[in-house]
């Protein structure tokens, strides 16, 4: 009787752990959005800072406090300072990368789908690409005059060229099999690119836009250092200048809100395009 007993525990012990649930082990490392965290972190940051400052740790000649930058920011918000000088880096930062990206992804397109726009453009891009564009400024503004024409073609050659190497690295990693089955279907070549190869290289474009823009941000505060009266650029120089750090400190904290208001904005485009994913 014991030895029945003896077994029948262990065939039921056996089912119960047939059935036992395994945890699901293939997150492959997902991104968990956990703002709390970051927004814990930030104030964090903002709170030591400020306390090193009350207690004289920092000089806030050059360093100025958290509080001090927003007062300056205030100032300048109701003096209108601050949109006059946002507003006209703003126009030079969109007109430039909308030239700078439009061209770049046209090219980027060309030298991906044909060997003669590759033989031709990759040695032109690979010899002008290092040359730090703001040292072409004086060059411009010898050949287009003093006024915004100068600044834009800055930006516009310095956004140039990334979204030209992302755009063809995008168009090359587009699938072969699936270009080779359009082509045995008897697709058209618009069709081609339009349905396989920018659907497929649009991630690559999208991420060189990031990058684009960044070169953006750095190149209008160099034009404008060296050559505007207003301007994010020209703000910082003077302040800098003046000595006045809260108010250097106040531009530099207004580029970093722009770079992350454009982040987010080409994040939300990422999420349109590429919600087939």
């Amino acid at each position: 009787m014991s030895e029945i007993t003896a077994n029948e525990i262990a065939i039921k012990t056996q089912g119960t752990a047939a059935r036992r649930e395994v945890a699901f082990r293939g997150g492959g490392f997902l991104d968990v959005p956990k703002p709390l965290q970051s927004w814990i972190a930030f104030a964090a940051i903002l709170a030591i800072w400020q306390a090193a400052i009350s207690l004289g740790w920092i000089d806030p000649v050059f360093l100025p406090s958290p509080l001090a930058i927003v007062d300056a920011l205030w100032q300048l918000t109701i003096s209108g300072d601050l949109w006059r000088h946002l507003s006209i880096s703003l126009v030079r930062i969109s007109s430039g990368w909308v030239i700078g990206s439009g061209l770049g992804v046209i090219l980027g397109i060309v030298m991906g789908l044909t060997s003669s726009g590759r033989a031709i453009g990759m040695p032109l891009v690979s010899a002008i690409y290092p040359i730090p564009k703001i040292a072409l400024l004086p060059l411009l503004i010898l050949w287009l005059g003093i006024g915004e024409a100068p600044k834009v073609v800055t930006i516009a050659s310095g956004v140039f060229f990334p979204t030209v190497i992302a755009t063809l690295a995008g168009v090359d990693g587009a699938p072969r099999n699936l270009i080779r089955m359009g082509q045995s279907f008897n697709m058209p070549m618009r069709s081609i690119i339009w349905k396989i190869i920018l659907p497929s290289a649009l991630p690559g474009i999208l991420a060189g836009f990031r990058i684009s823009v960044s070169i953006a941000l750095i190149l209008v505060v160099s034009a404008e250092m060296i050559g505007a009266q207003y301007g994010i650029g020209a703000f910082l120089l003077t302040a800098g200048n003046l000595m006045q750090s809260d108010d250097l400190m106040a531009g530099v904290v207004i580029l970093s809100i722009l770079g992350l208001f454009i982040g987010t904005a080409l994040s939300s485009l990422e999420r349109f395009f590429l919600r087939w994913r």
